[in-house]
């Protein structure tokens, strides 16, 4: 049995010419891991969208029904970041769907990548950092639900600190955020999530992965997750638009090494998305969200021997 990989031919939606979201590296991250036989087509699991009451879960219905009929105040729309439309309305609820799947192959295989997700900047009431419904808060309260998984470990290490995520779980104690971030970036105003590590500008692999194998085995052990989930945010890397830190394409994999053999190893599942990663060498971004489904194919097949 092969690493269950999710995706979906809508994770797509077009943008105006030009806009820095790079919308496009999703399609291309797909087909860069079957190019390069990290997955095979009977590796990939599609998602469904999934119905607005499960979205509602986390996200208020006035803010979820607003979105996705295209009503949003134009004020709110551009916290957001993203031109509406029907189709982006309609990927962010399937990229929603695919965190669910992702989390539910994590419980039953022990280990599932999604090839988007990670948009841990939406609150309940409001979408911002290009961030509209928050897809692990969702699929956290739907595994919940469904009485797969009680306690739940985020362990967040996109650039940028989970806001969005630590304020829906703040009072919250079946689910603990772990946020390791950019002490100087996006967002401004950070929120308090259950243990966040602020690192300094600049700051390179080896110190990086310290601080990362300092905390992380100790979260584990504290919390004893019934499901972990990741956000493997590239944005770390030195030559990202919106990073400020130092990390090369060779630490990311070890990250996604380290983060996934600890947690695998001691017998969490863990559901990996693939988090915030900008710049305009498309190739080389596309590249960098590949380190974790390489890292997990290896991972894996080390936890099915």
């Amino acid at each position: 049995m092969d690493l269950p990989i999710i995706y979906h031919k809508d994770y797509i939606a077009p943008l105006p010419p030009g806009h820095r979201f790079p919308m496009s590296k999703f399609r291309q991250l797909y087909e860069l891991l079957l190019a390069d036989e990290v997955t095979h087509p009977e590796q990939i699991h599609i998602p469904e969208r999934p119905p607005q009451e499960l979205i509602e879960l986390i996200h208020t219905p006035k803010y979820v029904q607003a979105y996705c009929d295209g009503t949003l105040e134009p004020k709110a729309q551009r916290r957001i970041g993203l031109p509406w439309s029907p189709a982006l309305a309609n990927r962010t609820c399937v990229a929603v769907g695919g965190t669910i799947l992702t989390a539910k192959l994590a419980i039953s295989h022990g280990l599932a990548c999604n090839t988007a997700g990670g948009t841990h900047h939406a609150f309940p009431s409001y979408g911002t950092g290009f961030c509209i419904f928050n897809d692990l808060a969702v699929a956290s309260r739907v595994v919940q639900k469904l009485g797969l998984a009680q306690k739940i470990l985020i362990v967040d290490l996109d650039v940028h600190q989970g806001d969005g995520t630590a304020f829906i779980f703040e009072n919250d104690d079946s689910v603990f955020t772990f946020s390791m971030h950019c002490e100087v970036n996006f967002p401004n105003t950070k929120q308090k999530s259950d243990l966040d590590i602020p690192l300094p500008v600049g700051i390179e692999d080896d110190i990086y992965l310290q601080v990362l194998a300092h905390y992380l085995p100790d979260v584990l052990s504290q919390v004893k997750p019934d499901l972990v989930f990741y956000d493997a945010g590239v944005d770390t890397h030195i030559a990202d638009k919106l990073g400020k830190l130092a990390l090369t394409d060779t630490g990311i994999f070890r990250r996604e090494m380290q983060v996934l053999t600890t947690c695998v190893n001691a017998g969490y599942p863990v559901a990996c998305v693939i988090g915030g990663g900008y710049a305009d060498d498309m190739k080389s971004l596309v590249w960098r969200h590949s380190l974790l489904h390489r890292a997990a194919s290896q991972v894996y097949q080390q936890f099915r021997l």
